[in-house]
C-alpha cells in the first residue's frame, strides 16, 4: 500500500486557534494522521505511548516530542503532563487516544484483564482529563478531544470490557464538556464507527471506501477544532457511506 502524502493544512481565512497538542495512545493511525496534520499548521506536537520506540519515525517526519505514559498510571500521567509542559509550553489541545481490549465469552474472561481494559480505556482518559483540565481552565481556554469507537454506543457479542471502557469515556466526556464548557474548554467526542484502514486492512476490491480513511477521520479532528465557541460540537459519529448500522 502507498504511504499517503503529507496533507496540505486546510485554507481558512482564520488562523488555527492553538499552538501545542498532547496526543495520549498514538498509534499508526488515527492519532499519527491528526498529529501529521497538527503539524502542518505549525503546532507543536506531543505524542505519548507505552513504547516510545514505535513513535520514532512519525516524530522525526513531523518534529514531534515522545513521551513514555502507562496511560492507565495516574503517578505516569502525571509526570507527562509535567514533562509535556516543560518542553511544548502550556498546553493548549489534549487528545486521548489510549485503549485497551479483553475478549471473550463473559464466562470465560480473566478478571485482571478485564480490569487492566477497563483501566486503559476510561479511567487513564479520566486521568489525562483531570490533568488538562487543571491547566486550561485558568488560562479560559484549551481543547480536550476523546476517540471513542462503535463500542461506546453498542455493546458486541464476546467484547463488554471494551464496551464497558469505551461507554464510561463517553460519559466522563460529556460531563467534561458541561463542566469545562463553560469555562472555555471545548470538550469532544468523536465515535469512530467502523473499521480504520490499514495496511494490513485494505478495503476490499468490491467496496472501495468501506473503512475509514484515517486522513479523512483526521480532517474531522481539526474542523471540530476550529469551530468557534458559539457553535461548538460534541458529540461527533462518523461512519463510512456504506454503514449498514
Amino acid at each position: 500500500m502507498t504511504p499517503t502524502a503529507r496533507p496540505s493544512p486546510p485554507s481558512s481565512s482564520t488562523a488555527f486557534p492553538f499552538s501545542t497538542a498532547l496526543l495520549i495512545g498514538v498509534g499508526p493511525g488515527i492519532s499519527a494522521a491528526v498529529a501529521r496534520r497538527l503539524a502542518a499548521l505549525g503546532v507543536k506536537v506531543g505524542l505519548a505511548a507505552r513504547n516510545v520506540d514505535k513513535l520514532a519515525a512519525l516524530a522525526t517526519e513531523i518534529g514531534a516530542a515522545t513521551f513514555a505514559v502507562d496511560a492507565g498510571n495516574a503517578a505516569s500521567v502525571d509526570t507527562l503532563f509535567d514533562e509535556a509542559t516543560a518542553r511544548l509550553g502550556e498546553l493548549e489541545i489534549v487528545i486521548y487516544n489510549a485503549s485497551a481490549r479483553a475478549q471473550g465469552p463473559l464466562a470465560d474472561l480473566d478478571p485482571a484483564a478485564v480490569e487492566e481494559s477497563f483501566r486503559v480505556t476510561a479511567f487513564g482518559g479520566f486521568l489525562a482529563a483531570r490533568q488538562a483540565a487543571r491547566r486550561m481552565v485558568p488560562r479560559g481556554r484549551g481543547a480536550l478531544l476523546f476517540t471513542g469507537a462503535s463500542a461506546s454506543v453498542k455493546g458486541y457479542p464476546r467484547s463488554a470490557p471494551f464496551a464497558m471502557g469505551k461507554f464510561a469515556l463517553r460519559g466522563l466526556a460529556e460531563s467534561a464538556a458541561r463542566e469545562l464548557g463553560p469555562k472555555g474548554i471545548h470538550v469532544a467526542h468523536f465515535v469512530i464507527d467502523g473499521a480504520v484502514r490499514a495496511d494490513h486492512r485494505p478495503d476490499p476490491a468490491d467496496r472501495p471506501d468501506s473503512t475509514f480513511d484515517p486522513e479523512a477521520i483526521a480532517q474531522t479532528y481539526l474542523d471540530v477544532l476550529a469551530q468557534p465557541r458559539s457553535a461548538w460540537s460534541f458529540a461527533v459519529e462518523m461512519r463510512p457511506w456504506v454503514e449498514t448500522f
